[in-house]
């Protein structure tokens, strides 16, 4: 199966695991697959069975015929409108050429369709008309029967006919039947029609359009009739385009006997299994659709027990029963990769308050199991089940196929946050309403109550008042939940601000969350609030209005930020004319730095100054990180545990807890007391914050150690503490929090910090050799490696163009080096900076060609350092090699290629379709992308080949 994007991609797909990707150097929308020439207006193309010809109908009604695969005219061959006879044309232009196919048992003819209404049965031996059509209405498509003996024609009115083909007459003026399958009131054209013939009886009819105009002409529909069997598979998004999959080997009786529909629309790939009474969907092992519902952010969670992992994919199958049992119909080529060593969650929140579980062990994310957080609520529109299950008297015979559905319920339903512990099977889920709903994996059904705890964050601080949304009101009384995560307490933060922070520790059964106002901390076993504490700045107008109400909010704050430059450069010229001894000093430093040293003299970066954040600014108080720690911060000889929370404005909590034992769990509440307060002196956000072991290594998961998963922390060292702000990361001694060291992204680089995380990076030599580093993706979309806790530098990549936003704000790391960002709405793009952890196809296809090339082949190897290879290590970047299992490979220049490397990303994610539906958008990313648009604009102008990101895979 091929499929063209907008991006210029033809992206082939067959057995799970069989994936092969060409790009044109242009991003130009690939809008047919066919063999095109630089013959221009093409309408429809058809390259012939015998893979020697194509042939190509234009707008002018000619048809062009070319020599494959070196695309060249055959001038003798081509067929103009004048060979039609001179009475059906009536002086008038027979129109575009709108079909062409060749007879399914003699491969010399070619039925030929214009849009006027004429059918043309042409000979390419003798070059004669064998018969003529004569059709009344405007002609769509045209299809064969596949005995050769008929063919069916639909038309613009909705309408479609057969008409016999064998007969003593040249001409047809009528057909053998003509129908309008859902008139009799003004309908739709059908676009595409098929007819497939079955051993069993009556032939398969597929066609899509034909909708009632008045009606539902604004659905988006495939309609499948199969003698008294009639099902309209109403889509929701535009259909592309669709075929059927039947075997390769003829049945007795020239029978096709189609084993599934495969439909492509615009959002989805769908297949339908047409073996199995009631046609239900097959589910899809790739292109399963990721923005089903808008994607609001993204959790990955590694090594998955296979417990764990057992009983997901068994809640997923009990909610799926109707789906087919049928093997994916598309099974060409063969999959080499190795069955994955580890089991890797992807888990995407959604706009309509739902959680998708997805299969990242591999190259094709598969959705696993689905948890809805709607039915907890009463939302302002309730879902109507009606729609999805047609009536017996309801005409056309609707049926909901696909599971894209862009609409959500209530915009406050969408998940800002997740959080999974994997050795509990415990689960956090936060909203944009302030909702925090802690959950636990059951295997049966159940009907319970969901406890409801509300935290109010601004503790009774007067002065403000909220201004934005209202909570979700809970559900009262019991409630049905089906096998899966199931809710046990819903805390809701007042004021009901999304949340914007969250961790759990699973151990000590607490949930810490944070939103734009303060941070608070649960204890979900006891069902008690342990802590909350307001953050706001008495200036934080905007944490009072709601992300729903952003758009002053974000002008406004545009306003503030472009004021604050204006002001720091004139109180920088100021600075400079003072008569001070610190301020000559520094104008003496900055005439020093601008001198120019000899060409043979490495000079040191000079750092850009940075000016401090104003305490004032808007949205100071949110919450951006929070943290669980067993380390040391009342004194240097007790270790216990700890919870630290990071601010918008610079700030560090650190709060010592006081957890009792599991056996004392329900007698003794946990306490928390403030231990330490630091204050960033930039007033940069904190993004991250991490503690070091005495080896410098980090801290274990909760229930590592315990179940000898990890090696237990060395607590005989002083801990640190690793700080990540936009613009700097910080090593602090504990207990005493003294700067250790530090390196200062922002000054060197000039960039900020978006995204962090402590990865392990195992030795392609051995796996037992393993270096934790942190990686860094900033604001310009580079990723940036340093050592722990040394915080050298010590490689950095270009992963992301700066210009994508959204793509920098969806980016999540794994534990082992791995990453995901997404490059439009609904595909991911997986990156590695591991050179032994690396996930690619590896597959091979054998194809029939007329080059001396037998097969397609994706395999990779170790390549020199590229400057930009879509984030990854050299080491991880796939390299096409045109070989053969049986042969040798070949080399680059023997087998050019038939498209050559250039950008992947979708055209929805560039600068003229910026995307607003996924990540946390700041303002502060609005800020970059403003003052990097001129310089990106002259970097696009300037791109050479060496900068573009590779292709990754070649057809050749």
């Amino acid at each position: 199966m091929a499929i063209g994007t907008k991006a210029g991609a033809v992206k082939l797909y067959g057995a799970p695991g069989v994936e092969l990707t060409g790009l044109h150097k242009e991003t130009a929308t690939v809008t047919q697959l066919h063999c095109s020439p630089g013959i221009t207006r093409v309408t429809v193309g058809l390259p012939m069975s015998t893979c020697a010809v194509a042939c190509l109908g234009t707008e002018g009604g000619a048809v062009y015929f070319l020599a494959l695969p070196a695309l060249v005219l055959l001038e003798d061959k081509t067929l103009f409108p004048g060979s039609v006879p001179d009475d059906y044309r009536c002086g008038k232009a027979l129109g575009p050429v709108e079909s062409i196919q060749e007879h399914p048992r003699n491969s010399s003819q070619l039925l030929i369709g214009y849009s006027r209404g004429l059918v043309v049965l042409w000979e390419q031996t003798t070059r004669t008309v064998q018969h003529l059509f004569l059709g009344n209405q405007q002609l769509e498509s045209l299809a064969w029967e596949q005995s050769g003996k008929s063919i069916i024609s639909s038309h613009s009115d909705g309408g479609y006919m057969v008409w016999a083909v064998s007969g003593a007459s040249q001409r047809t003026q009528q057909p053998v039947m003509s129908t309008i399958p859902y008139g009799p009131f003004p309908c739709k054209a059908i676009s595409k029609i098929l007819w497939r013939t079955c051993e069993s009886g009556n032939p398969f009819i597929i066609f899509n359009g034909g909708m009632p105009r008045a009606s539902y002409g604004d659905r988006h529909c495939v309609s499948v009739l199969q003698g008294q069997t009639h099902a309209t598979l109403d889509f929701t998004s535009r259909v592309i385009d669709f075929f059927t999959v039947q075997s390769t080997e003829v049945a007795e009786g020239g029978f096709e006997n189609p084993r599934a529909l495969v439909v492509l629309v615009e959002e989805e790939l769908v297949a339908i299994d047409l073996q199995t009474p009631g046609w239900p969907t097959i589910p899809a092992p790739y292109l399963a659709p990721l923005h089903s519902s808008a994607i609001t952010c993204s959790c990955h969670v590694s090594n998955v027990p296979l417990k764990l992992w057992e009983r997901i994919i068994s809640a997923g199958e009990q909610q799926s029963p109707r789906l087919s049992s049928a093997a994916w119909p598309i099974d060409g080529g063969k999959n080499l990769a190795q069955e994955p060593t580890q089991r890797g969650l992807l888990l995407t929140g959604h706009e309509d308050g739902t959680v998708r579980f997805w299969d990242a062990s591999g190259v094709s994310l598969k959705p696993l199991y689905k948890l809805g957080t709607a039915s907890i609520f009463q939302t302002d529109c309730e879902h109507n089940d009606s729609l999805n299950q047609a009536g017996e008297e309801e005409w056309p015979p609707f049926r909901k196929v696909g599971c894209f559905d862009p609409y959500s319920d209530d915009p406050r339903l969408g998940v800002q946050k997740i959080a999974l512990c994997k050795y509990t099977a415990k689960m956090v889920v936060a909203g944009t309403a302030g909702q925090v709903l802690v959950m636990e994996l059951s295997d049966e059904k159940s009907e319970h109550v969901v406890s409801v705890a509300t935290v109010d964050l601004l503790q009774d601080r007067e002065g403000f008042t909220w201004k934005g949304h209202d909570r979700l009101a809970p559900r009262n009384g019991p409630l049905p939940f089906a096998p899966g995560f199931q809710p046990s307490v819903l805390v809701q933060c007042v004021p009901p601000a999304a949340v914007t922070a969250i961790t759990l520790h699973s151990e000590w059964n607490l949930v810490a969350f944070g939103t734009s106002h303060g941070f608070g901390l649960f204890d979900y076993y006891r069902r008690n609030p342990v802590l909350a504490r307001c953050t706001l700045h008495p200036n934080d107008s905007l944490a009072m209005e709601g992300p729903l109400s952003r758009v002053k909010s974000l002008k406004k704050s545009l306003r503030q930020s472009f004021r604050r430059i204006r002001k720091s450069r004139v109180s920088g010229k100021k600075r400079l004319n003072a008569s001070s001894p610190s301020s000559k000093v520094q104008e003496a430093n900055a005439q020093l730095a601008e001198q120019a040293g000899p060409p043979e003299v490495e000079m040191t970066p000079v750092q850009r100054r940075i000016e401090p954040r104003s305490a004032d600014d808007s949205l100071s108080g949110v919450v951006r990180c929070l943290y669980f720690a067993d380390t040391f911060l009342r004194d240097a000889a007790h270790h216990g545990p700890t919870m630290w929370a990071g601010t918008n404005s610079g700030s560090v909590f650190a709060y010592a807890l006081e957890v009792p034992s599991q056996e004392k769990f329900s007698e003794r509440a946990v306490e928390a007391v403030l231990g330490k307060e630091i204050q960033l002196m930039h007033r940069a956000p904190v993004v991250a914050i991490a503690v070091l072991d005495g080896r410098g290594n980090p801290l274990p998961e909760p229930y590592e150690v315990s179940r000898d998963l990890a090696k237990a922390p060395d607590m005989q060292g002083s801990h640190s503490m690793l700080i990540s702000s936009e613009e700097q990361f910080k090593v602090f001694t504990l207990p005493k929090v003294s700067a250790k060291t530090k390196f200062k992204l922002t000054a060197h680089e000039g960039c900020r910090v978006r995204k962090v995380a402590l990865v392990s990076l195992a030795s392609t030599s051995s796996e037992e050799r393993l270096e934790n580093c942190l990686a860094c993706l900033t604001n310009l979309g580079d990723i940036h490696i340093f050592t722990v806790p040394g915080l050298r530098p010590q490689v950095h990549y270009g992963c992301i163009r700066k210009e994508d936003i959204s793509g920098i704000a969806s980016c999540v790391f794994t534990k082992h080096g791995q990453g995901f960002y997404l490059i439009s709405p609904s595909e991911f793009e997986r990156f590695s900076l591991s050179a032994r952890n690396v996930t690619e196809p590896l597959c091979w296809l054998e194809v029939t060609r007329l080059q001396d090339t037998s097969c397609l082949s994706n395999s990779s190897m170790a390549t020199p350092k590229l400057p930009q290879a879509n984030g990854t290590h050299p080491h991880a970047v796939a390299v096409p090699q045109p070989s053969c299992p049986c042969g040798s490979p070949g080399s680059p220049e023997e087998h050019p290629a038939a498209f050559s490397p250039g950008p992947i990303d979708s055209p929805n994610s560039s600068m003229e379709n910026p995307l607003d539906t996924t990540g946390d958008i700041t303002v502060e990313e609005v800020k970059d992308f403003l003052a990097s648009s001129e310089e990106a604009e002259r970097n696009l102008r300037n791109a050479s080949e060496d900068e573009a990101r590779p292709a990754g895979i070649l057809i050749k």
